[in-house]
């Protein structure tokens, strides 16, 4: 069986939700990133990025949530776009520009947002600049589709899924859906599948912890000892 490890943060909550629409049978696995238990040894020898998610599948061993989409796709040969070289590039070309674009700026806006100590004005700004620029190009892209790559609900969809739960903390208000109304009425509507609603259930099977204690702090955010001396 699959092994998934886990946490509530986006890139693993995508994962979640393809295992979910496919219906393959996984273990969950807690790795609670307050806590730390991201470092231990017994999690960084399956991901040596000591990040979540990962995936063990027999012999197979798949870190990173974008190639975990790709693997589980081809495995299942599900919420793929057609065998053409056209639809497959365009499929890639969104996906890579959700792993590198909306997660890395939405996820260093949260942080400049919510956790940065003080100053952190230039950060913030440039990190919520390129996020709102990145969610609007989804917003444009999305006025004229019902899906990422048209018609048919697809792992670009379900990669971006992920990151979309967290478009009001990312940007800093609810009312930030008012400006991307095309995003969210394909939210919406994704958020109705009942995948969508057992991947949002996993967050009643562990108990993470909440607190952004010091100890959290420590194992989130290991580059502050540097500043502390």
């Amino acid at each position: 069986m699959i092994k998934f490890f886990y946490n509530l943060a986006p890139n693993p909550m995508k994962v979640a939700l393809f295992l979910e629409e496919v219906g393959l049978p996984y273990e969950p696995v807690p790795v609670d990133t307050r806590k730390g238990e991201q470092h231990l040894p017994a999690y960084t020898t399956i991901n040596p990025n000591a990040k979540c998610p990962a995936l063990v599948d027999g012999d197979a061993i798949v870190f990173d949530s974008n190639a975990i989409l790709l693997y589980l796709a081809e495995k299942t040969g599900e919420f793929l776009p057609a065998n053409t070289l056209a639809a497959r590039g365009e499929m890639l070309s969104w996906l890579m520009f959700v792993a590198t674009g909306i997660g890395p700026y939405s996820g260093q806006c949260v942080h400049f947002r919510h956790f940065a100590p003080e100053p952190k004005a230039y950060a913030l700004n440039r990190y919520d600049f390129e996020a709102w620029r990145h969610w609007r190009l989804i917003d444009q892209r999305l006025a004229t589709r019902s899906f990422m790559l048209g018609d048919a609900y697809t792992l670009v969809d379900i990669a971006l899924w992920g990151w979309a739960r967290m478009v009001p903390f990312v940007l800093g208000s609810q009312e930030a859906w008012a400006q991307l109304p095309h995003l969210k009425r394909w939210f919406d509507t994704v958020n109705q599948r009942p995948a969508a609603q057992r991947a949002e259930a996993l967050k009643q099977r562990h108990a993470f912890k909440a607190e952004m204690d010091d100890a959290a702090r420590q194992a989130l955010f290991p580059q502050n000892a540097r500043l502390a001396g």
